[in-house]
């Protein structure tokens, strides 16, 4: 009998049942420590942001596990003027999924002090950055509708995700800089999501698509409002055909409406793919609309340091080594940087002013989240005819 088939490691190490197995949580008829897919790409991630609603500083987190890469990662984001910081933390994935009980990739962990409703994020000093911070969500997390993507007859996305608005305290150090994070001010959203998604290293890629990727319309807005909370994600073909419509509102009596197909228009920066406002108007179950006027304070290209598709310097689930740390700086202004940021999704600190049923105040209400666009190639509808329209 081979080792795989004893369920060994060469050495003789047992990789099949771990601590996760003690709780009633099996969906399968396996070890919780295995994944339900053999697919190479399965994949259980987190993300999350903070900012003080200013526009000054901006700070995108995450942390991934690949289960059958047998590696997990980190990373942190941290733009603050035309200065974008990233560090990077990768490691192996303990084969028992002990690791996933105690999230955990070097210096950097993350604690669920009460699960759907409070975490603790904590990374320590590493290449000079250090966080300390406590998140609080506003309202309960909203569970979005599966996203699914296919090329041709491959399946090259199948997720689930969940998403929240909160509030965030502590402390963050930058090169010695301590930055007080208190919730009167401090802002954010994040997200979990597992499934299917391109991860690891790149396989040779077989035939050609046919057709081939022509682009992508992408928009994900979770706003915090003082007493609701909206959660919206589009994404359209390069013809404008919606692939993907999710728009939900949540108070916080726990009532949860959903909004409809909402309509859309970007305002993009003269020249540029890059968004300056939006306005989205939704549909309430009564039929009357909410309209949320978007406008960007500050941009995070999360393709450049953060992983995500399109970057060069990074990618999630790839195999660094034990212990891997790194600390990367990016001048935004630099041709360099900037001939990459039109060719992924950019992440905004959203302000928001919201008009319609729901909203006390005649002058609308206020609120703050994450604007997250991306026009990747030709979308007919927004007037981009290709890849390098109006860049």
């Amino acid at each position: 009998m081979s080792a795989i088939e004893d369920g060994r490691e060469a050495h003789g190490e047992y990789v099949g049942v771990g601590p996760l197995d003690e709780y009633p949580i099996h969906q399968l008829p396996r070890p919780v420590a295995w994944a339900g897919s053999s697919d190479r790409n399965f994949y259980d991630r987190c993300y999350l942001n903070a900012h003080d609603r200013t526009g000054d500083l901006f700070l995108i987190t995450g942390m991934g596990f690949y289960p059958n890469l047998g590696t997990k990662d980190a990373y942190v984001l941290l733009r603050r003027g035309d200065e974008q910081t990233a560090v990077h933390l990768g490691d192996g994935a303990d084969p028992r999924g002990g690791d996933r009980m105690e999230q955990r990739v070097g210096a950097y962990r993350i604690e669920v002090t009460e699960p759907l409703r409070k975490l603790r994020l904590v990374m320590e000093e590493t290449h000079g950055i250090a966080l300390d911070l406590h998140w609080t969500g506003s309202f309960d997390v909203v569970q979005e509708q599966p996203h699914v993507m296919r090329q041709g007859a491959a399946t090259v996305l199948d997720a689930q995700r969940f998403a929240q608005v909160g509030t965030w305290e502590g402390l963050i150090e930058v090169d010695g800089q301590r930055i007080e994070v208190t919730p009167d001010r401090w802002v954010g959203t994040r997200d979990r999501s597992w499934g299917i998604r391109p991860s690891g290293e790149g396989l040779p890629p077989g035939k050609p698509a046919d057709p081939g990727f022509d682009g992508m319309w992408w928009l994900y807005v979770p706003l915090r409002f003082d007493y609701f909370a909206v959660v919206l994600i589009i994404q359209e073909t390069p013809d404008g055909h919606r692939t993907l419509n999710d728009c939900t509102r949540t108070f916080a009596d726990g009532r949860v409406e959903q909004l409809g197909w909402p309509h859309v228009r970007v305002h993009y920066r003269d020249g540029t793919r890059l968004p300056e406002e939006a306005t989205i108007t939704c549909t309430t179950p009564s039929g009357e609309p909410l309209v949320l006027e978007v406008s960007s304070l500050l941009g995070v290209p999360i393709h450049v340091g953060g992983g995500y598709g399109g970057d060069t310097d990074w990618a999630h689930g790839v195999w660094k080594g034990e212990g891997f740390t790194e600390r990367l700086t990016y001048d935004m202004n630099g041709p360099e940087v900037a001939g990459r940021v039109p060719f992924g999704v950019i992440d905004h600190v959203g302000r928001a002013v919201a008009h319609g049923p729901g909203v006390a105040d005649p002058d609308g209400a206020v609120g703050w989240g994450l604007f997250e666009h991306g026009i990747l190639g030709r979308h007919g509808p927004s007037g981009f005819t290709d890849w390098f329209d109006r860049i």
